[in-house]
């Protein structure tokens, strides 16, 4: 026995209502589990598209500002000239109680801070490129966090599950069997002692 009980039918009663209590507990882990692992798995996807996404925009901005710089010539002042980013905001949904959060960057559209003489169209591309690159930065730091809360939600729900599942209900299932193995004997045993006592009244009489 994995523990010390007394072989009673009011101990046998509650394990058998603890058992099943445990065993619902299971099946509820084992589906937030599920549930919390195809949240995950979905957003690892996006995650994924968009780091491929950002890749693809810096290459695109850094092959603009290259063909800027060779047509133009370099011009570090253009890189000092930048404006105060205000618009990063987040919202929040629950998965089967775990906030994730939505980030958002809202700003208006990018807007040259050098002026058009001199200039080209290539050095404009670049600029929207990583004006692109901002705002998917913004959004994939939400989806990033959001994985990270969902894989520690299922580590902790995984534990749980595991506790219940190699552990709990074992334990009560021994119980359950030990008391009404023990019940049973005792029952065995009055049986007997009745049928003594019946026969000895018999012969007496």
């Amino acid at each position: 026995m994995a523990e010390q009980i007394f072989p009673t039918k009011g101990n046998l009663i509650a394990c058998k209502k603890n058992l099943a209590l445990a065993k619902l507990g299971f099946d509820l882990l084992d589906r937030k589990r599920n549930v919390l692992m195809r949240e995950m798995m979905k957003l690892i996807d996006e995650a994924a598209a968009m780091q491929r996404e950002i890749g693809d925009t810096f290459s695109e901005a850094y092959s603009a500002l290259q063909s800027a710089n060779i047509t133009l010539g370099i011009d570090r002042s253009l890189g000092e000239l930048h404006t105060e980013e205000n618009g990063f905001s987040y919202t929040s949904h629950s998965i089967m109680g775990v906030e994730l959060p939505t980030t958002h960057l809202e700003t208006t559209a990018p807007a040259p801070y050098y002026g058009f003489h001199g200039t080209s169209a290539q050095l404009d591309n670049a600029l929207i490129c990583f004006d692109r690159v901002k705002r998917i930065c913004a959004q994939l730091a939400g989806i990033e966090n959001s994985v990270y809360r969902l894989a520690t939600a299922i580590k902790k729900t995984q534990r749980r599950a595991n506790m219940l599942e190699n552990v709990v209900i074992p334990r009560l299932e021994t119980n359950i069997r030990y008391i009404s193995s023990t019940l049973e004997e005792h029952d065995r045993e009055e049986f007997t002692r009745m049928k003594v006592i019946k026969r000895y009244k018999n012969k007496s009489a």
